[in-house]
């Protein structure tokens, strides 16, 4: 198969009978070239499949305008909130996003981390996977001088910004509201306790337990992936429980769906055998019956403060020692926990 032909300014220019470097000026949008010979030469440069080397320009130039976003996962309402906020501001400033998926694992995030550098990002905003526990492949960004920022799931680094919320009061919010209910058995569905937000959600967990003087039971705290399917799985192994919880706090809203779901369906009632809580306030909290009670997490504004904070030290290239910026969470209380 014979390699299709790249056009280039000098066809454009052939073409149009003019200089490849008044084609050059028109496809920049030069002022000193006048619109109707602009207008031709972006005509001409369309009808051709004339394609700009960006890559070429962003060398020149030394930058590349993208900015890299990894994630966990993108399968996630709280994820596409984040990125949404980030493409918001990055589009606004002039900025495309390059955005990669871990799924989750410390080999995929390597490979995009080195992806990114070799793309020429200007700064990366990443959270980090469940597996992630060394971050030497961060050093080749830290060595090149671009700004990096964590997100949601954060580490402390020097020179780094982290962008949170308080989990841990989060956590205690949500378990406070269940124990004012009335509730003395609460079970926690907790993630990958490796990341920040699911350890500190537990803390919080055990912190209002403890204020409240209730015993601290390792057996009431689960560990998994927090999907649909591990949320079933637990709800399956609390109801062969010879006594039965009467609060659940899930760390997220998908386990805890499921968790009703479950429960319903072996004829308990919500919240009155079972109050039930949930954490990011995803669209689903709102369709499951009874409607789920939940902490909000401001998504769309944490990917907003990470883009613009990352712009803003590419501006000013600053490298200062930045801090963590703790953007403020919310209880929200619906049917699913209401006893009283």
């Amino acid at each position: 198969m014979n390699k299709v032909k790249e056009i280039t300014i000098y066809d454009i220019a052939k073409v149009l009978n003019v200089s490849p470097a008044t084609v050059s000026r028109g496809l920049k949008d030069h002022p000193g070239i006048r619109k109707d010979t602009k207008k031709k030469i972006l005509n001409a440069a369309h009808k051709m499949g004339y394609q700009q080397n960006t890559f070429a320009s962003n060398l020149r130039r030394k930058n590349s305008n993208t900015i890299g976003v990894i994630v966990p996962r993108l399968d996630s309402y709280f994820m596409s909130a984040v990125i949404a906020g980030m493409e918001k501001v990055a589009n606004g400033a002039g900025y495309n996003l390059l955005i990669s998926q871990s799924q989750e694992s410390a080999k995929k995030e390597i490979a995009s981390t080195k992806t990114m550098f070799d793309s020429r990002v200007d700064g990366l905003l990443i959270s980090l996977s469940a597996e992630t526990k060394n971050l030497d492949h961060f050093d080749i960004i830290f060595n090149k001088r671009l700004p990096l920022i964590f997100f949601d799931r954060v580490v402390e680094l020097p020179h780094c910004t982290s962008i949170v919320i308080n989990n841990e009061r989060a956590g205690y919010d949500a378990t406070t509201h269940l124990i004012e209910q009335g509730c003395k058995k609460v079970v926690h569905i907790s993630g990958n306790l490796n990341r920040n937000v699911y350890a500190d959600r537990l803390k919080g967990y055990k912190k209002a337990l403890s204020e409240n003087k209730i015993a601290f039971d390792p057996h009431l705290v689960f560990t998994n992936n927090l999907s649909d399917k591990a949320g079933a799985e637990v709800a399956n192994e609390i109801l062969k429980m010879p006594k039965l919880p009467d609060g659940l706090f899930a760390a997220n809203d998908t386990t805890a769906v499921a968790c009703i779901r479950e429960f319903k369906q072996a004829g308990l009632k919500i919240p009155q055998d079972i109050a039930v809580a949930g954490f990011n306030n995803d669209p689903i909290s709102r369709v499951i019956e009874p409607n789920l009670t939940t902490i909000h997490y401001p998504g769309e504004e944490m990917g907003e403060l990470a883009a613009s904070t990352l712009i803003n030290g590419l501006k000013n290239r600053s490298s200062g020692n930045l801090n963590t910026m703790v953007i403020r969470h919310e209880l929200i209380v619906r049917r699913s926990s209401l006893k009283k």
